[in-house]
């Protein structure tokens, strides 16, 4: 008998969270991180009350299997629960390919599943050593640092998120995306930052056309979303 996975959310079809692919985002309750700019902030906590069923998601998952391609797990902070490991499983099983989105959190609870894993979202916050000013967790940089090393040896397919939140600074920003370059980063896409009404947070990054071009040299693949 599975253990019970607490389900925040489904989104059925979307474009963007797996790249090139059609998916399916199942989101995941629960995180360690209090992150300044969260964006899904009820998603933090374990809610039994407002969590769905597992196979009614898997339901909606199988009648999909003929149209979309990939399920994508995110959160909150999705292995942060140690069911998803067999919900990845029933996925496979369905011949879907299976993508993580992770913040580093867990490192150990990823390098026990990430076998079964065809591409990872790793959310970036800021420099490793300024973790904490945006997670508000002490040591919080060295579990994302683990977690990256961790999927540069894995060779899992993953591209880096960093979302621009007013409160780095832009020489922080620039240097964090160049130091990413560096440790072998070549997919990255820098996301601009919404405000609890959903207007965009403006970070001068993204209006320094020299920085932009300078950082798109450094990667195979970068994207301004």
């Amino acid at each position: 008998m599975m253990e019970k996975l607490f389900v925040g959310g489904v989104v059925p079809l979307t474009t963007v969270d797996y790249p090139e692919h059609l998916a399916t985002v199942v989101f995941l309750q629960g995180c360690p991180w209090r992150c300044v700019y969260c964006h899904n902030p009820l998603l933090q906590k374990f809610d039994e009350s407002s969590a769905l069923h597992w196979d009614d998601v898997l339901k909606v998952i199988k009648e999909r299997s003929g149209f979309i391609e990939a399920v994508v797990f995110s959160g909150g902070e999705p292995l942060v629960q140690s069911a998803l490991s067999q919900a990845i499983d029933e996925v496979r099983q369905l011949d879907l390919k299976v993508g993580v989105h992770t913040s580093g959190s867990f490192p150990q609870a990823l390098s026990k599943i990430i076998s079964k894993i065809d591409w990872i979202g790793f959310d970036v916050k800021t420099a490793f050593a300024d973790y904490e000013s945006i997670t508000r967790v002490a040591g919080s940089g060295a579990k994302a640092k683990e977690t990256l090393d961790l999927i540069l040896a894995s060779g899992v397919d993953f591209e880096v998120r960093m979302t621009m939140d007013k409160s780095i600074p832009l020489s922080v920003a620039v240097e964090t995306l160049k130091n990413l370059a560096e440790l072998g980063v070549k997919k990255v896409a820098i996301q601009k930052c919404r405000d609890k009404n959903e207007k965009e947070v403006e970070h001068p990054l993204f209006s320094d056309k020299i920085a932009l071009d300078d950082l798109a040299e450094r990667f195979e693949k970068f994207i301004v979303r």
